[in-house]
């Protein structure tokens, strides 16, 4: 069992306020940025920082902040780094669901709500990766369901909060991404944000199950629409 990790809690931050089309637009953004960064990442990087130009300031300046980081890092570097800080530190998952479940029994039957709600939608996942990945369900928001996403995404802020706070603890350039996404959703209320601070500093459950837990994952796409191409 790993060792507790202490991450301190942060200050929210205050909700811009935003159409519906600009959370879109930023999630679509934030979706894009928070993506391994594969050889295709660099041009699609340039066309969030086109993009977003009209977004509110506190949401554009932190998405473009990331943008020329990624832009001006080197491939290689940035593509160790992401996996360093996403796939080795538990308090930096980007699957929403494991902050509240961890390696538990009860992780299987969170990944089929996110499966059930783009079922919902008849939006498909097309590509292979878990439901709850945080770019998945950003991108579902901008160009799936917006209602469904945000509520996916505020249903799951605990977790969304627990990365802000890691990130910004270990000085990641992505922590900014993750700030424009708290940014564009309505802010917790008091009791949320009690237990977002004793999730922050117990971090998420560590009941280790294996795989079996997951339940009936292949395939999780749901039937209905074809997949959009990511798109800033």
């Amino acid at each position: 069992m790993s060792a507790v990790i202490r991450v301190p809690a942060l200050a929210p931050l205050r909700p811009v306020r935003v159409t519906e089309r600009e959370r879109a637009l930023a999630a679509m953004a934030a979706s894009v940025l928070l993506d391994y960064p594969g050889p295709e990442q660099p041009a699609r990087v340039r066309a969030v920082r086109d993009g977003v130009a009209r977004l509110p300031e506190p949401v554009r300046d932190r998405l473009v902040a990331f943008a020329d980081h990624a832009l001006a890092a080197d491939p290689q570097d940035l593509a160790r780094a992401y996996v360093d800080t996403f796939d080795t530190k538990r308090k930096c998952s980007m699957y929403l669901s494991y902050f509240l479940t961890g390696d538990t029994r009860r992780r299987g039957t969170a990944l089929v709500r996110f499966v059930e709600a783009y079922r919902a939608a008849g939006w498909e996942v097309g590509r292979s990766e878990l439901p709850d990945f945080l770019p998945i369900v950003l991108e579902f928001l901008a160009v799936g369901d917006a209602e469904l996403g945000t509520a996916l995404l505020a249903a799951h802020r605990e977790g969304l909060e627990v990365l802000r706070a890691a990130l910004t603890q270990l000085g990641s350039p992505w922590a900014a991404v993750v700030e424009a996404v708290c940014l564009v959703l309505p802010r917790p209320s008091p009791d949320l944000e009690d237990r977002l601070l004793q999730l922050i500093t117990a971090g998420p459950p560590t009941e280790m199950v294996g795989l079996s837990a997951l339940g009936p994952l292949e395939p999780f796409a749901p039937q209905g629409a074809a997949h959009a191409e990511v798109r800033a």
